[in-house]
């Protein structure tokens, strides 16, 4: 019997939140009975696009959604579309821009499509119209609501469809990330950090939503309390070359670390000694999970939803506080911390991917029998 083949849209398959909760999934997942396919919205190649084709997926591209190019790409999506009857279930990790998606989809009658919640954006900004007029006509092709928070289904679905959300976990492998004192050591040889250096570590696309220039405010204030801490900067994106550019007017270039997109974070989190996440808004940080599994102190802003609190590591604090004050508490975080396997908390809440996997096999394969 061949699988049932699940259609992901993306914008682009690189290390991001949703797309690394994604592809941990479908790396757990019985591939003789599920497969996932690619729909994604760039041309160039993604981070794991490899991958996805060595597990037996396909990857179709298609333009970038565009209010101004949106009536040609109904066109070739409803081609699209109609070309691959096999698909009777589409997912979408877009958030709103999966709404034209789902509009053709309907016409065609796909039976399941699953929008997925995985911010929950705040603030107005020049998009703000469109994403609320793309958000709020998607409900009414939405057939399921799945979402990573409480918060990100109140943004992107209206808190009135509260009892239809469908909590799908952004599980990790926990066995990956459990703390490990010698590979702390080995990373920390591998970058030249001193075992006694204090390392501050952070992993997140560069956006606006990550607020890396408070980041750097923290860290210069920290720097000062501290001559011998480290940063360390994992991921990449639109605001880098900003950010480096501050580092370097504050005269940090010796005690920043810019790695780029790595493969293996797991390895880096035992080099740190606590983790800074100060952003502006999230749905369920998954490098926040990733961060509690590998024992860390962690301080991050009370804008991300309380829901990624696993253990009784994590400080939340305001982003009405100066960044002097962020640094003292993150010192303080980490003054007499004792680091330990946190990874049955991970697992007892829910988290682990294996049995996370095995849900959403059976819930795919309900959705699909059931129509």
């Amino acid at each position: 019997m061949e699988p049932i083949r699940i259609l992901n849209l993306f914008t682009i398959m690189d290390r991001g939140g949703a797309e690394t909760m994604v592809m941990n999934y479908y790396r757990h997942i019985d591939r003789n009975r599920i497969q996932f396919d690619f729909i994604v919205h760039r041309d160039k190649k993604g981070a794991y696009d490899d991958e996805i084709r060595e597990l037996g997926g396909r990857i179709f591209h298609f333009p970038p959604i565009r209010p101004w190019s949106a009536h040609t790409y109904r066109k070739q999506i409803y081609a699209f579309l109609k070309s691959h009857p096999e698909y009777r279930i589409i997912h979408s990790n877009m958030s709103e821009l999966g709404y034209d998606a789902f509009k053709e989809a309907a016409k065609l009658h796909v039976p399941v499509l699953i929008n997925h919640a995985h911010l929950a954006p705040h603030g107005v900004d020049i998009k703000s119209p469109f994403r609320w007029y793309m958000k709020t006509n998607m409900r009414h092709y939405t057939t399921h609501m799945f979402t990573c928070s409480q918060a990100a289904g109140d943004w992107l679905y209206g808190k009135k469809n509260r009892p239809y959300f469908i909590q799908m976990n952004n599980a990790i492998d926990t066995d990956l990330f459990k703390y490990n004192e010698t590979v702390r050591k080995e990373v920390r040889h591998e970058l030249n950090i001193g075992d006694n250096q204090l390392v501050i570590g952070h992993v997140g696309r560069f956006d606006l939503q990550k607020n890396h220039q408070f980041i750097i405010d923290i860290f210069h204030e920290l720097h000062n309390m501290n001559k011998e801490s480290v940063l360390i900067l994992v991921g990449t994106g639109k605001l880098i070359d900003q950010i480096k550019e501050k580092v370097k007017e504050l005269h940090l270039e010796d005690s920043v670390m810019f790695l780029g997109v790595r493969s293996d974070v797991n390895r880096l989190m035992q080099a740190f000694d606590a983790f800074l996440f100060p952003s502006l808004f999230e749905g369920l940080p998954v490098t926040l999970v990733e961060a509690q599994a590998a024992g860390l102190p962690i301080l991050m802003s009370n804008a991300i939803p309380k829901d990624c609190i696993i253990t009784n590591q994590i400080k939340s604090l305001s982003l009405d506080l100066s960044a002097q004050e962020w640094a003292l508490s993150l010192l303080s975080e980490v003054k007499n911390f004792y680091r330990k396997d946190t990874s049955d908390l991970i697992k007892e809440a829910g988290f682990d991917i294996c049995s996370n996997a095995q849900w959403l096999e059976k819930k795919y394969e309900e959705l699909y029998y059931e129509q």
